[in-house]
């Protein structure tokens, strides 16, 4: 199954100067909710339950959608998470930095796995597939208790976060030269070499390759351990403050060409009458060319977020502010919300396109409401 998306309240709350990183987590995590509810409706894509339109019309716009979602909002909650970790580690040490890391990623791990999944996957057993028994003798049956779902970013975080810090254990007081913020060209060429690497992993693990029971698509790793590494990079040398907004306007303008270009990669396929599997891996020239579009336009929107994001919403919002801090609640409850959601609609006789278009707003709303109720149960909110 897969269900890729990612919690952005594990990026901590930063300084008053840089709130925009609060706004973009809003935005971020309702890109999450619509991802997944785009993907029920007719995107492709794996997730618990889904009720897929077969109107060709609806499948081209909710698979642009999510593919252009695909090439950026993962590797830019990495990039984001890992832009306030040395900060942290200096102000905590090691231990308590680990001990701190354990508790906010290892405790929603263990209650996603063995309190949540099970439920959501009740849910469409007894709903979706008819399979009226109780709860109890459900779970009689359930041997799928390793599961973390969309926790699987909260798995490699909490990974790449030990990682570094065995690296900085080693490395003592070692910094890398201070390095100027990258410019146009520099991030260009970054992403070409970046899709170039995934092509190459992508030979061996396809789009859609899972790690179990990790949850790991390893053909997008690539650019998450990049733009991880980045994101460390960044918070040594000061980038988000020091990035210039002719680079933002500069890669604004290359998202633009590149969302206009998508459509070639269907006429492509129509025309030499391709496998669409040829895109997802393999020694192919399709899939080169769909892997470098796809770092090219993640770079590039992560890039433009940031600098419009620093220059237009750099100013405190008590609502946004609000909804930031529930963003972790959403994440981790909205499969729950949707799946719930999805059930209910699903006997309603109208295409599952238009039901998207009221489930979608709904689904974020609740989720929010939802997340709002859960974090002031005592206790919750030293975790999410």
């Amino acid at each position: 199954m897969s269900t890729q998306t990612s919690p952005s309240a594990l990026i901590p709350e930063p300084p008053k100067k840089i709130v925009y990183i609060d706004h973009l987590k809003v935005v971020l995590t309702v890109l999450v909710v619509l991802h997944h509810t785009f993907i029920t409706y007719g995107a492709p894509g794996g997730w618990y339950y889904s009720q897929k339109t077969t109107h060709v019309g609806a499948i081209i716009p909710m698979t642009m959608f999510v593919a252009i979602n695909q090439a950026f909002f993962m590797g830019f909650f990495f990039f984001l998470s890992a832009c306030f970790i040395p900060s942290s580690y200096r102000k905590k040490g090691a231990a308590r930095f680990v001990t701190d890391r354990l508790i906010r990623l290892g405790i929603p791990l263990v209650f996603y796995s063995f309190v949540l999944s099970p439920i959501l996957s009740y849910l469409v057993y007894y709903f979706a597939e008819g399979h009226h028994i109780t709860y109890m003798q459900y779970l009689g049956g359930f041997d799928g208790w390793i599961d973390f779902g969309v926790l699987w970013f909260v798995a490699a975080l909490l990974l790449f976060t030990l990682i570094y810090v065995l690296w900085k254990l080693i490395a003592g007081n070692y910094r890398l030269k201070p390095t100027a913020v990258p410019k146009t060209g520099t991030i260009v060429l970054a992403a070409i070499a970046t899709g170039v690497v995934s092509f190459l992993v992508r030979t061996v693990f396809p789009v859609g390759w899972v790690l179990k029971p990790l949850g790991f698509q390893l053909s997008y790793f690539t650019q998450y351990i990049v733009l991880f590494i980045v994101g460390l990079i960044a918070a040594d040398n000061n980038w988000l403050a020091t990035l210039a907004d002719k680079t933002g306007k500069q890669m604004a303008r290359l998202v633009i060409l590149l969302v206009i270009l998508f459509p070639v990669f269907y006429v492509i396929k129509v025309v030499m009458n391709t496998p669409l599997e040829w895109y997802s891996g393999g020694m192919h020239w399709q899939s080169l060319l769909y892997a470098v579009w796809e770092q090219l336009i993640g770079f590039s929107i992560i890039t433009a977020l940031l600098s419009y994001g620093k220059k237009l919403w750099n100013k405190p919002s008590v609502l946004l502010q609000n909804l930031s801090r529930y963003t972790f609640g959403v994440y981790i409850f909205h499969p729950l919300v949707l799946i719930s959601t999805a059930l209910a609609f699903r006997n309603l006789a109208i295409d599952p396109a238009i039901k998207l278009l009221f489930v979608a707003p709904l689904v974020v709303v609740c989720s929010f409401l939802l997340a709002a109720i859960i974090v002031k149960i005592p206790g919750v909110k030293k975790v999410i």
